[in-house]
């Protein structure tokens, strides 16, 4: 499986000649990340991993492109995208399912607290084929399953490192990568990483990273 890093929280998976994307968001090359996609999951509503108008425009142009997303994100692409409604799908946590010949399973069920006066909203996280797990938004360890490939969000207004470093941990994937950096400048991300690096390393897990573009074989 091919796995390419796009800036912030967007990956595309390929394999086969199928192509899944996980967050295609206003921070990233969503219509580079989407092209020739087969599906697209989204783990939460905000525009850093929901870009609504790409994904529009995506769906115009494939007829045969899937989008799985919480309820309220498929909600709103139905109104974006009417006549689409067959190729929106809702996910929830406790979901299995194929997308683009990808098993997936969803965990989680909400977003990271911000601040209490702000509301939390739906977030799930994706398991993909057994191997790759995608949080978004949560530091949601995933129950009953191995997780062979960790995607961490690194920096977000929702954690500190500590946290993200006790998820590294509690995980213990042998292999981990980078997401939801596009907030920090490269001396704040590399002070991040290295201490999830180190610690994680500790622990079994061997953590890289990955520049926007970069592809790794998994």
């Amino acid at each position: 499986m091919l796995l390419t890093k796009y800036t912030h929280a967007c990956v595309r998976l390929e394999q086969d000649g199928r192509v899944l994307v996980l967050d295609p968001g206003v921070f990233s090359e969503s219509a580079t990340a989407l092209a020739g996609a087969d599906a697209v999951l989204i783990t939460h509503e905000h525009a850093d991993h929901y870009d609504g108008d790409a994904l529009t425009t995506a769906l115009a142009e494939s007829a045969e492109l899937i989008v799985y997303a919480p309820a309220g994100v498929a909600r709103d692409l139905r109104v974006r995208a009417p006549g689409h409604d067959g190729q929106i799908l809702d996910a929830a946590p406790g979901d299995t399912f194929t997308a683009a010949g990808f098993a997936v399973q969803c965990f989680g069920g909400q977003h990271a607290v911000i601040h209490p006066t702000m509301p939390i909203v739906a977030n799930v996280g994706y398991l993909i084929d057994d191997d790759v797990y995608h949080p978004g938004d949560a530091l949601t360890v995933p129950d009953g399953v191995s997780v062979g490939t960790l995607l961490v969000p690194v920096h977000a207004p929702w954690s500190k490192v500590s946290e993200v470093v006790d998820f590294v941990v509690s995980v213990r994937a042998p292999q981990a990568f980078q997401i939801h950096d596009g907030l920090l400048n490269e001396q704040g991300l590399a002070f991040t990483e290295s201490h999830i690096a180190r610690i994680g390393g500790r622990h079994g897990v061997t953590f890289r990273h990955l520049h926007t573009g970069q592809s790794v074989e998994i």
